[in-house]
């Protein structure tokens, strides 16, 4: 229980930390003051350019697969109905923790991105298949609209339904039924961007900010 424990909160920690807002401040700025005002990739993209956006990402993805794929590894035995060992609580618990680190993060006040990278990076410890598949209905989504929360929100709602579909193994249904958990939250941490949607202001992820054009 004791390592459980570390690594529940290791899993947390890791998640916190702000990755796209420590880009921002080696290239000098505040990334929380300029375009959309949140430290994720989207926002990294089109302040910073491509490659500090891709290095948000690829980092972000990290911190929900790496303590996720460790507790699937070492904490989780298929079937086990022993609660304080092997159950499938401890990936579950130490993949949210990763998601709910890099949203509220312990870094910035409590106040961090909007979970989409992070919860890529545990789902593709979790259930690699349907995860693949939400990949891409993400870039389809994007490719057609433009708009990065657009493939997330779609394949935050797609994933569920490819874990249902594509996850038959019995003793997995947890894992499944975070999907639908996370899926909210996505949709939570996305409601700004539904009202730009809807006000027809929601920025392309071509869209490029100057230097100088700070959140408003």
């Amino acid at each position: 229980m004791v390592k459980t424990a570390v690594l529940l909160i290791a899993s947390y920690l890791m998640g916190g930390i702000p990755t796209g807002y420590l880009i921002g401040r080696f290239k000098g700025i505040d990334i929380r003051k300029y375009g959309s005002g949140n430290p994720g990739t989207a926002n990294v993209y089109r302040i910073l350019g491509a490659g500090p956006g891709i290095l948000t990402f690829a980092t972000d993805f990290l911190k929900g697969f790496a303590p996720t794929m460790a507790a699937m590894h070492y904490f989780y035995i298929e079937g086990s109905m022993d609660f304080s060992k092997g159950h499938w609580w401890i990936p579950v618990a130490a993949g949210g923790l990763a998601i709910a680190g890099h949203i509220w993060t312990v870094f910035l006040g409590f106040k961090g991105g909007k979970g989409v990278a992070t919860a890529a990076g545990v789902f593709m410890a979790l259930l690699p298949w349907p995860t693949v598949g939400a990949f891409i209905i993400f870039g389809l989504a994007v490719s057609v609209t433009h708009h990065i929360s657009v493939g997330s929100m779609s394949a935050s709602v797609v994933l569920p339904l490819l874990c249902f579909i594509l996850n038959k193994r019995a003793g997995q249904e947890p894992f499944t039924i975070m999907a639908v958990v996370v899926c909210a939250i996505i949709f939570y941490t996305h409601i700004p961007n539904i009202r730009r949607i809807l006000e027809g202001s929601e920025l392309s992820y071509k869209h490029k900010k100057t230097g100088d054009e700070k959140k408003t």
